[in-house]
């Protein structure tokens, strides 16, 4: 990213808004935003570094409640919550900082929650999982704070492999669901 040019960006948004880019509480805004989108879009250029496997055997894996953030693609506004990931290894295991990793180069773009979902399942899946869930809960300000300006979360999952089965579905998301701190379930 082009810092200088993002600067100059803000600067002209600012004074679009109404407001003069001199003034002592504006004077260093368009540097603040250029910095902050470095770090809130640094999925972008981020690894997740599912390649660091450990040889271990496990029926099931769930990492629950990683909390991420992420900017909507329509209105640039924030999106939270918390994701929670299963997957049936085989014969090979992630470190828990890889699943974080794993959600944070997707969060850390402009995203939608739904394929901000998908994609988290389908790179965990290519790494040759028998099967993977990923489970979003999510607040998003573009409507709390615009259009319909209502509280509502939503929900959104991702099955892959073994777990595409009704059967496997249906046990996976229990063990979800029992032990998910915080969130909301449909």
């Amino acid at each position: 990213m082009d810092d200088e040019r993002v600067q100059k960006l803000v600067r002209e948004l600012i004074i679009e808004l109404g407001e003069d880019p001199t003034r002592e509480g504006l004077r260093e805004t368009p540097k603040r935003i250029a910095s902050m989108y470095k770090e809130i879009f640094a999925g972008y250029d981020s690894d997740s570094q599912l390649s660091v496997q450990f040889s271990e055997d496990s029926d099931v894996v769930i990492a629950r409640d990683i909390q991420f953030y992420s900017m909507c693609e329509h209105h640039m506004l924030p999106f939270y919550g918390k994701i929670h990931i299963a997957y049936s290894p085989n014969g090979r295991v992630f470190g828990i900082s890889k699943l974080v990793r794993l959600v944070e180069k997707y969060s850390k773009r402009l995203q939608i929650q739904e394929r901000l979902t998908k994609n988290i399942a389908d790179e965990l899946y290519s790494q040759g999982v028998k099967g993977v869930v990923v489970f979003a809960d999510a607040e998003h300000l573009c409507m709390k704070m615009r259009g319909v300006r209502n509280d509502a979360t939503l929900s959104s999952s991702a099955f892959r492999g073994i777990y595409e089965n009704k059967e496997e579905k249906e046990s996976i998301m229990t063990l979800i669901k029992k032990r998910a701190s915080n969130s909301s379930f449909p």
